[in-house]
Formats: structure tokens, sequence, C-alpha cells
């Protein structure tokens, strides 16, 4: 064994690497372990018979083991084998070293070698049981080739003998085809000798089944029927199976007689489903004859349209929805229209409680007798109630079209929501369970609603207008009565208008809460409305009334005791106003009514306060006059008139009357002071002065203790004014004018340079110097009235001064 044989080991190991492995066996272990034994791969490749892939006989073998770098055919064959070689040379070189670098290491040498011969050995085992797999299922596969290529030698064999086969027979199909053809026409003449004595009594049983029909014998003339559709049902389908739809027209002329029976019969069946609820309570017998045809036809329908492959002439006749809408029209429409005539005027009310006395009692029969009379599945009752339902609702829509009352209109709305959905008609216990209306949706559409809640409450305007109109004129022909107005238990005066109007009102809002609450708050917003137009009406019938009497004094006769019942009027509205309100914890009135109320009460005072007055002119006339400071009477007539009035202001309740009293005496002091401002007198001594000083307090005085008496408290007065001005004349030095006018237009703020210059002139004892002093003084402390200040001296007129030049360029005109 020496080393000349590992080149050929490495040689081995390397053609061995290239063969295609399991991959439990890989090529890199034994690649790289190739020259650790040069020994024993050569003894392994000496050994081994079979050489790898190369095909190496001896003389090859020989050859690499006489001399290792000779060519030879393996190399030629395997032009990497060398390369392999060197490089596992390098690795066992570059191995060996790296192990036997030291000379102990080489006592082992021989273990390390035994090592390597047995996992070189175990390597060559492994490789050869691998390619000797490989070639044993190439051996398989081409003996596998070879059989399936002989097998197709012998097809090809047998299919040029079938086709020789075939081209012989083929003149013998000819014949064939004229056979079959022949047996087509026997198989198509057998079929129509069958049926010919069929069709030859069509004719007659065309008049058999007409004859049948007249005799109302429905079921035999429907077989009858039956029997000859399906005759010419079936030729038709045969033609159209052998494309023959175009010779169709002699089958369908000598069948023309069907359609005039199926009309016959469904005229007869029409005709009962349409008395059918009389039907069912006399005879259901003939009913339930013509629901049993409409049934077969339904079922012959559904038939042929499953198979969907020929339909006859007339399918699908459809006659169970023909049934319904029968039934529908029978129910509702003939009698909705015949009685649609008879709706006007107070024939609505019968109308509607005829409506809904036969509707409840012919679903009674169609629940009670009808269901059982007709298949489950038809759901009879829940058709009836939907087409009474449909019927009605488009019945109401006719009705509303046309130019109903306001009662009219009612009556609709009422039977519409609340008659129709309760016990007395849908909900009627002989109906319940059953009848169920509540998934037909309403009988009128909210937007129906709406419009017809918005007619009635025009009409219902239009007729709270008429009669407030009429009241309105009533209670002023009352006025030129010979006759006080009426009192109530407390003697105060009033009249029934407050009473008609609310009554009026809250009966609208009342009737209008029965049919829904959107109703009644329109009627109540339409109620407010008018009250405070008719409030503004009576504001003007009071100013048309005040003018006739400043005309003539003595009409009415009792002007005042009817303006006083008015005041009292106007609070008996205000207090009932609220109660209109269909919501309790909402009772308050609307602005703008409570300010035309106000407006009301005010033009009643104002009128009032006109009229005392007229009375007061005369006396105050004759103020200031040197025999008013003489002393006269003419004050105390003043309080007469002033008591006059006062014991009328006491037939009106409060606070009118304490008001009425209030500016009366605010009528009083203003009239008493125009009378002063009026340049009418001039003091001419310091003696004219104190009379007229103490005049003004005598005066002011009684009638302060008048009106105290009266019961106005001496803080809401506004004789005080008087009070003021006296101490302005009384004051005896004229150089204080200043201060003293200064404190009057502090307390007086709304008296002007015009009232100032013609008190000054009233004192007569004032120069020009000091009246301008005085008018500058003014000019320099402007006053602005407060919010509570009740004005006196702004409501005075007076004439202005005839001056030779302007004092201030502020009073120049």
């Amino acid at each position: 064994m020496t080393c000349a044989a590992e080149p050929r080991t490495s040689a081995a190991a390397s053609r061995a690497c290239r063969l295609p492995l399991p991959p439990s066996l890989p090529c890199s272990g034994a690649h790289k372990e190739v020259p650790s034994s040069s020994a024993a791969g050569a003894e392994e490749a000496a050994a081994d018979p079979a050489p790898a892939r190369g095909s190496l006989g001896p003389r090859t073998v020989g050859m690499a083991a006489g001399d290792r770098h000779a060519a030879s055919p393996t190399d030629e064959e395997w032009p990497e084998a060398e390369k392999a070689e060197k490089l596992a040379r390098g690795a066992a070189l570059k191995w060996a070293s790296g192990v036997f670098y030291r000379p102990e290491k080489l006592q082992g040498l021989g273990q390390y070698r035994s090592r390597e011969t047995q996992r070189n050995s175990s390597i060559q085992s492994r490789l050869k049981s691998t390619v000797q797999s490989y070639l044993e299922g190439v051996s398989t596969g081409l003996e596998q080739l070879r059989s399936a290529a002989q097998e197709v030698q012998d097809v090809c064999q047998e299919l040029g003998a079938a086709r020789w086969a075939l081209l012989d027979s083929a003149e013998q199909c000819q014949g064939l085809r004229q056979m079959r053809a022949l047996m087509v026409e026997h198989v198509q003449l057998a079929s129509v000798m069958q049926v010919l004595p069929q069709l030859f009594s069509v004719h007659e049983a065309f008049s058999h089944t007409l004859q049948l029909l007249h005799g109302q014998h429905l079921l035999e003339a429907h077989a009858e029927l039956m029997v000859m559709e399906h005759l010419r049902d079936d030729i038709l389908s045969q033609l159209h199976l052998r494309g023959l739809s175009g010779t169709q027209a002699p089958v369908l002329s000598y069948f023309s007689g069907l359609q005039e029976l199926n009309e016959s019969l469904a005229k007869q069946l029409w005709g009962i489903v349409g008395s059918s609820l009389r039907l069912v309570r006399e005879d259901p017998s003939l009913f339930v004859t013509a629901v049993r045809i409409i049934e077969r036809e339904e079922k012959i329908d559904d038939t042929l349209l499953l198979e969907a492959t020929f339909l006859p002439p007339g399918r699908p006749k459809g006659w169970r929805q023909k049934f319904c809408h029968v039934l529908q029209e029978s129910l509702a429409g003939a009698r909705l229209r015949a009685a649609h005539a008879g709706t006007a005027g107070p024939g609505l009310a019968r109308h509607l409680a005829a409506l809904r006395e036969d509707i409840v009692s012919e679903l009674r029969v169609v629940k009670d007798l009808m269901v059982q009379c007709v298949p489950a599945h038809y759901n009879i009752l829940g058709l009836c109630t939907a087409a009474y339902h449909q019927a009605l609702s488009s019945h109401l829509q006719d009705l509303l079209r046309e130019d109903l009352d306001k009662q009219g209109l009612f009556l609709l709305l009422e039977w519409a929501l609340r008659v129709y959905h309760s016990s007395e008609m849908m909900a009627h216990p002989d109906l319940l369970p059953e009848v169920d209306v509540s998934a037909l949706g309403p009988l009128m559409s909210p937007e129906l609603v709406e419009q017809t809640e918005r007619k009635y409450v025009v009409k219902v305007k239009a007729s709270v207008l008429e009669w407030m109109q009429r009241t309105l004129e009533v209670e002023f022909k009352e006025w030129f009565r010979e006759e006080e107005p009426e009192t109530d238990h407390q003697g105060f005066f009033q009249s029934a208008l407050p009473v008609i109007v609310m009554q009026m009102l809250n009966e609208n809002i009342q009737v209008a809460s029965l049919i829904t609450d959107s109703l009644q708050q329109k009627v109540y917003n339409m109620a407010l409305e008018q009250l405070e137009a008719f409030l503004g009406r009576l504001r003007d019938a009071l100013v048309q009334c005040g003018k006739e009497h400043q005309r003539d004094r003595s009409v009415p006769r009792f002007y005042v005791s009817y303006l006083l019942a008015m005041l009292n009027n106007s609070l008996a509205l205000s207090s009932s106003v609220s109660s209109l309100h269909p919501d309790a914890a909402r009772r308050e009135v609307p602005a703008s009514l409570q300010a035309a109320l106000d407006r009301t009460q005010k033009k009643a005072c104002q009128l009032l306060l006109e009229e005392l007055l007229l009375d007061l002119q005369p006396l105050c006339l004759q103020l200031p006059s040197h025999r008013w400071l003489s002393g006269s009477t003419l004050v105390s007539s003043m309080c007469e008139v002033v008591e006059r009035y006062s014991k009328d202001f006491c037939r009106v309740r409060r606070p009118i009357s304490t008001l009425l009293l209030a500016e009366s005496e605010l009528v009083v002091t203003s009239q008493y002071l125009r009378a002063l401002l009026q340049q009418k007198m001039v003091c001419r001594s310091q003696e004219e002065r104190a009379q007229l000083c103490h005049r003004l307090l005598q005066d002011a005085t009684q009638l302060r203790d008048l009106f105290c008496g009266l019961g106005l408290e001496q803080s809401q007065q506004s004789l005080e004014a008087i009070f003021a001005l006296r101490e302005l004349i009384c004051l005896k030095d004229p150089a204080l004018l200043s201060l003293e006018v200064l404190g009057f237009i502090t307390k007086y703020p709304d008296v002007s340079d015009e009232h100032i210059s013609i008190l000054l002139d009233l004192r007569g004892d004032v120069s020009k110097e000091l009246r301008h002093m005085v008018l500058e003084m003014m000019a320099q402390h402007p006053q602005v009235p407060p919010d509570s200040y009740q004005p006196i001296f702004s409501t005075i007129l007076v004439p202005a001064p005839e001056l030779p030049l302007c004092l201030r360029k502020a009073k120049c005109a």
C-alpha cells in the first residue's frame, strides 16, 4: 500500500460527488475527508469493480496508478476532475499540517488512518446502493415505454380497420333516413287518428257547454271547457315543439268558440262574486262553486307558468286577481258612488252614519260566513277590510273636494279620526280581534288632515267674525235705549257682550278638542286673533259713538253709564281670556291681546274724561277773574261736577275706578292751571297778589279735601302743583325768584320757559332784567323728567308771548 494510489482515490471521490445523492448523504463530507486516508482510498478504488458515471475500465485505472500526471480519458470526459483533485489534496495537506505539525502527534497516525478508512468504505457503499437503485428505475421505465409503444401500434391498426368498416356501411344509411321520415309521418298520423273523434265532437261540445252555462251548471260546464282547452293546447304544443308555430292559425280558428265560452263563464262568475254578500247569507253554494272554478284555473296557470315552455293563448287568466278586484268593487265602490250625490248639507251626517252601520254589518257577514266559503290563503277578511279602508279613504277625499261648511268639515274629521277607529265601527266587539286596520295606515293622510283642519279653522273664523260683528251691533244699539245698562248683584254696570263673546270662542275651542289637539290649538290661536281684532272694532265703535255724542250730548242719554259698563266688560274679558287656553298649566294672556285690552280700557277712560272735561270747561273759562278773586262758588261747582262723576265711577270695578278718580284729579288740576296760564289777569299791587295767593290756597285745599274724601290719597294727587305755583306768586322779594324758580322746575321738570314767563307776568312786579336772569338760569339748568314722573305742564298749551325783541337766541322764532 503506497502513496501512489492516493490520486486515484481522490478522482473516484470527485466523480462520486458529481452524481445525484439522496438528502441523507451529503457530498461535502466525503469531499472533505478523502485526503485524510490516501492508502485506504486507493484500496477502496482498486476493490470497486464498477466505475461511477465515467465507465472507467482497468486500463484507465492502471494509467492513473502508474502516472498521476498523464492524460486520461477521465480528464477528457470530466474536465473538472483535475481541479477537484487539487482542491482535495490542498485540503488534505492543510488538515495534515494542522494535525501533525508536532512530532508527538504522529503516534496517532494509525488511528486516524483506520477511522478514515472506515468512513470512506461507508460512503462508497451508500453511493453504490444509490446508483444501483437509479439504474433499476431506468430499466423499468424503458420496459414500460416499449410496452406502451406496442399498444399504440395495436390501437392504430384497429382504428384503421374500423374506418374501412364505416366507409363500407355509409351507403346503407341513406335507406335508413327514408325509413325514419316515414316513421315520423306514421307517428303523426297515428296521433291525429287518435284525436279525430274528439276533434269531430268539438262543436257539439261547444253547444253542450253553452247550455250548461245557461242552466248555471257551472262545474259541469267548466269541466267540458277544460277538456276542450286541453285538446287545443295539446295540439298547439305539438306544433310548437316541431317548429310549426306558423301553422297554428287553422287550429285557433277551429277552436274559436272557446273564447266566447270563457267570456260567458267569466261573466257569470263575476256576477256571482259581485253578489257574494247576499249569496253567502241566502245560499252560499253558488259562491262556493265560483271559488272552486277560480281555484281550478289558478292551478292550471301555476302549472303552465312553472313549465314555461309553451303558453297557450289566453294564459295565464289571472282569475284570482280578478276575483279580488270584483269583490272590492262590489263591497264599497258602487255604494259610495251612489251615495256621493246625497252628501250635501244635513245629509252628510246621515250618510256617514249609514256608512258606519253598513260596513260593520257587512264585515260581520264576511267574518262569520264568507270566510268559511273560500280557502284560508285568500285572507278574505283582510281583503275586505282593506277594500273598505281604501274605498273610504278615496270617498273622503272626494267629499273634501266639495265646498263643505264648518259642520261638514267637523263631521268628516270626527268620523275619520275618532269614529272610524272606535268601538262603534272598526273596533266593534263583534269584529275583534280578526279585523285590524292599524296596519293599513290612516284613513286620512297627515297632509290631508292638516289641510282639512286649516279649512275648518277658516270656516270657523268666518262664522266667529260674523257672530262678533252682530254682537257688536246689538251692543251699541242698546246704548241708545232710554234706560241704563244692566247691573250685576254688586251694582256694577255690565252687558252681555263678554259672556257672548267668550262663550262663543270657548265652545269652538271645546268642539275642536273632540278631534285633535292640533285642531284645538289652531282654533285657540284663531280665537285670540279674532278677539284682538274684535277689540279693535270695539274701539272704533266707541270713537264713533263718542263723536255722535259730542254733536248732541243728549244722545245717547246714558252715555257715561254705558262707557262704565264697557270698562267692566273689558275687565271681564281680561279675566276670562286665560280660561280659553287648552292647557290649564299655561294659561297666560298673549302680550298683543293684553295690549289690545289695555288700549280698549284707555279709550273708554279717555271718553269718560273727555265727558268730564266738557262739563268742567265752562267753569274753567271764568278763571282767573276779579269776580273769582273776590270770592265765588266757582270751585264749589267744579267739586259738584267731580262728585257727580265719582258716584258713577263707583259703578266700575277696581282698579279701573281708582284709575278714573286719579285721572279726574289730574284733569281738574291741569284745567285749573291752564286757566291761570292764559294771561287773562295781571296783579297790579301787592294786595292783589295776596288776594290771589289766598284764593289759590282755598281752591287747592278744597279740591284736595274733595279727592281725599273720595278715596284718593294725597300722595297720588297732582294738586300739589297749585300749592307750589302759589308759593312762586306769594314770594315778596323778587330778587329771590331765581332760587324759587329753580326749586319749582326741579320739582316739575316738564314746565317750560313760556309757563314761567306767564307766571312772572301774573305777578306784575318782575322787571325785564329779572325775567332775563330767570330764563337764563333755566337754560343753564335743564331738567330731565324721571321715568315715573306724571307730566302736568307739558299738556298745558299757553299763548306765545308778544315781545318787542328776542331775549335769547335759543327762543327766537
